[in-house]
């Protein structure tokens, strides 16, 4: 195998600037998701039960959001590490590392799973649930916030050739390519 590119967005963007345009795409997607929603329910009340769970929910959304990369390596039987990781007084990191080399579109899938298990149906729940609309639409305009690094991955991982494998590293991913005899 040979390397065809190697991507660490935290040299290439910095944490900084990540955390910053996740900040305001969340805030930007809370706008835009709140505003026809809100013209949709009307001037309906919203529950004030639904704090606490959305404050778990809140709490735990990057634990959440971390399996959610890790279910589809689990149910493609793929043999995966996980650390727990655990920062002073702060919640658990949740990391993966998949054993072996993963395909182009199983490595799509797993980067835009999240996306597909947690913000889509927080965004048609926030339909449903009048009376909690705002709490969930909160979770999955921060969810769509964080997911910001996994499209970076995406668009990398779309412009890679078609029978390209990719390995996980460290700060980033490699993307490998059949060396040719």
């Amino acid at each position: 195998m040979n390397c065809w590119k190697s991507i660490n967005l935290k040299k290439e963007f910095g944490l900084t600037r990540i955390y910053f345009i996740s900040f305001l795409i969340s805030i930007m997607a809370f706008i835009f998701l709140y505003v026809p929603l809100s013209i949709i329910h009307g001037s309906t009340k919203v529950n004030e039960a639904g704090i606490i769970p959305f404050g778990i929910a809140f709490i735990m959304l990057p634990i959440i959001h971390s399996f959610m990369h890790i279910l589809p390596l689990i149910l493609t039987n793929k043999r995966t590490k996980m650390n727990i990781k655990s920062k002073k007084m702060l919640l658990p990191k949740l990391t993966y590392h998949p054993i072996a080399y993963l395909s182009k579109p199983l490595s799509l899938f797993v980067s835009l799973a999240p996306t597909l298990f947690i913000t889509i149906p927080g965004i048609v729940a926030s339909y449903f649930f009048v009376d909690y609309y705002v709490y969930i639409l909160l979770f999955s305009a921060f969810h769509i916030g964080i997911s910001f690094t996994d499209f970076l991955y995406v668009v990398h991982i779309t412009k890679a050739p078609k029978k390209s494998f990719i390995e996980n590293e460290h700060d980033g991913f490699v993307i490998l390519v059949k060396a040719q005899d």
